[in-house]
């Protein structure tokens, strides 16, 4: 009976793929979207898989704590619905609510599991609780993320459609985490949803109630399931929005709003203690370093609440979100393929700066994915030691900054190096 549900569920909602208008003014055939969820739904079924069977090697039982967690809430809505509507909203530590950037014991650090599970719960109510048909419902609801952010690049980057249709789709650590039953598919969304509102609403200089929904949804959902990437976010639209009304000073205005930035995050605890980002990131960091059980966390020089700390600390940060794991950190085949993917995308990037089109870009939007980028990869590398968390934590960027990479580096020119490379050396050996 469970086969034949998760197959009714499939081609329902493989058939309304093919229906949603937000999908079909993307551009893309029928098959090619159908083909896109159907992806997304095998790395889903996939991460469940390696969660169940693998967990304990990879760290990653967390998926099937949560399901297991939102099966009990999904009873609980049935036998005692005033809870189930109410649980949400108190706060067990008697903190009033305090605690925002708390990594223990706090309401806020909590949330993004609870919402979570509150929101697998209902999903249960139509799967009966199978862990494999939730995931039908997630990777159909995430994908209204994934194409925002399609729609917003093929228009950064018209005649790349091919290149932007793979780079934002295939990058595999991506696709993997943003699949599975877990944060990052919604985490993401949050940011496409933000980026695709604030990208066309500045170019076009009009604000429908459809795209402030979709600016306030994916406010929420980054302030509920990661609240941090939302501190991180906030003074990126900011520049990206002046940036777009003076174009000519966008470099400018980023570089202004995050050297204010910069020193608002060290000096905001003098005009209200509850304001201590730095405290609150040592706070995460030394979270991560007491977690038990973690195969893939590695010793780090431990951070300390002062401006001369994090720029010390700074190319360690660098090193670990950017560049880690090594192979010699490969324990499994998901550190293994987390390894080739970086090193492969460092290679990638090496290319770039070798070959890329040097002609107008929309630089506004340009600065902002990498300024918010650079800013993700930094407040991860700062705060979390564990290589497994920092893969999983840094894949809900990867369309932002691979995409862009990829849609600028001029193929044809490297076309060019490689066909003269092969040429001299046929003409070499023939010589010969």
């Amino acid at each position: 009976m469970e086969y034949l549900l998760f197959i009714a569920y499939l081609v329902l909602f493989a058939w309304l793929v093919t229906r949603v208008k937000f999908f079909n003014t993307t551009g893309l055939s029928h098959p090619q979207l159908v083909i896109i969820f159907l992806l997304k739904v095998m790395a889903g079924i996939f991460y469940g898989w390696i969660g169940l069977y693998y967990g304990g090697l990879a760290q990653m039982q967390d998926t099937w704590g949560f399901h297991a967690e939102s099966i009990s809430e999904y009873n609980l809505l049935y036998s005692n619905p005033g809870e189930y509507f109410t649980n949400l909203f108190r706060d067990p530590y008697g903190g009033h609510y305090g605690g925002f950037f708390s990594g223990t014991d706090s309401y806020w650090n909590d949330l993004k599991g609870n919402i979570l599970i509150k929101f697998f719960s209902l999903f249960n109510i139509f799967s009966f609780g199978n862990y494999y048909v939730n995931v039908i419902f997630y990777s159909f609801i995430t994908l209204f993320g994934a194409f925002a952010i399609y729609r917003v690049m093929n228009d950064a980057f018209p005649g790349k459609k091919t290149t932007i249709l793979l780079a934002t789709f295939l990058v595999p650590s991506f696709l993997y985490w943003t699949s599975g039953l877990h944060k990052e598919g919604l985490i993401f969304s949050g940011i496409s949803f933000i980026v695709y509102a604030t990208y066309f609403g500045t170019k076009e200089k009009k604000w429908g109630w459809k795209r402030i929904t979709g600016l306030v949804i994916g406010l929420l959902l980054l302030l509920v399931l990661r609240n941090f990437i939302l501190i991180i976010i906030l003074p990126a639209i900011v520049a990206w929005i002046a940036a777009q009304r003076w174009p000519k000073k966008a470099l400018a205005i980023f570089a202004g709003v995050y050297i204010a930035g910069a020193i608002l995050f060290f000096t905001a605890r003098y005009i209200s203690p509850g304001l201590d980002f730095p405290q609150a990131v040592v706070n995460k960091q030394q979270a991560f370093i007491q977690l038990k059980g973690g195969n893939s966390s590695i010793p780090i020089e431990e951070l300390e609440p002062n401006a001369i700390s994090f720029l010390k600390n700074t190319p360690q940060a660098i090193n670990l979100s950017t560049i880690r794991p090594y192979p010699s950190d490969v324990k499994h085949i998901l550190s293994l393929a987390a390894a080739i993917e970086i090193n492969v995308l460092l290679l990638l990037f090496v290319i770039f700066i070798i070959w890329h089109h040097r002609e107008n870009r929309s630089w506004p939007f340009l600065y902002f994915c990498i300024f918010f980028c650079f800013s993700v990869l930094l407040a991860i590398g700062f705060s979390v030691n564990n290589l497994g968390a920092i893969v999983r934590y840094r894949s809900i960027i990867m369309p932002l900054l691979v995409v862009p990479m990829l849609a600028s580096l001029n193929w044809e020119k490297l076309g060019r190096f490689f066909q003269y490379n092969i040429n001299n050396k046929r003409n070499l050996n023939n010589s010969a």
